[in-house]
């Protein structure tokens, strides 16, 4: 029967193997934190987008009901009214205050979408610029740990 010899492993090679391993970790813990902030931050993105649609769909709403209720103000004029002249007259009036509101209208829709358009790049940007910088420490991180290992191997 043969024993196998008894092999220490020098202190100096397991503290080495140690460090190696927690330089390793970190730099693990470095990419999985820039992962979880960038996802953090496309979610806020997702979030931005879903609030100013909402607003949109609020301010949409406000207009309709806005032109609506103008429609039935005609309406009722038109129902009150005592000769063609006057119909016509407030059908002119109708029209020319509806072709102002309408612009308003569109005006604030091109106002809120091209706000809502930047706001999401401008997020996304700077969402996208900070898990790329975050990567990349990550990255320099874990190519210091394997250098000093190589070095320390030596």
């Amino acid at each position: 029967m043969t024993t196998t010899p008894s092999y220490e492993i020098p202190t100096e090679m397991r503290d080495f193997a140690e460090k190696s391993v927690d330089q390793a970790r970190k730099a693990f813990d470095s990419f999985i934190s820039a992962a979880r902030k960038t996802a953090d931050t496309i979610q806020g993105s997702a979030e931005m987008a879903r609030t100013n649609a909402q607003s949109m769909q609020s301010r949409s709403f406000a207009f309709a009901e806005q032109n609506v209720n103008a429609a039935f103000d005609l309406a009722q004029k038109l129902v009150r009214s005592r000769d063609v002249q006057e119909a016509m007259q407030h059908q002119a009036e109708f029209i020319r205050s509806q072709f102002a509101a309408i612009q308003s209208q569109a005006k604030e829709f091109g106002s809120m979408t091209q706000s809502a358009m930047q706001q999401s790049a401008e997020h996304t940007k700077a969402a996208m610029q900070q898990g790329v910088n975050t990567m990349q420490q990550g990255a320099e991180q874990a190519k210091n740990a394997a250098n000093d290992l190589a070095n320390n191997a030596s």
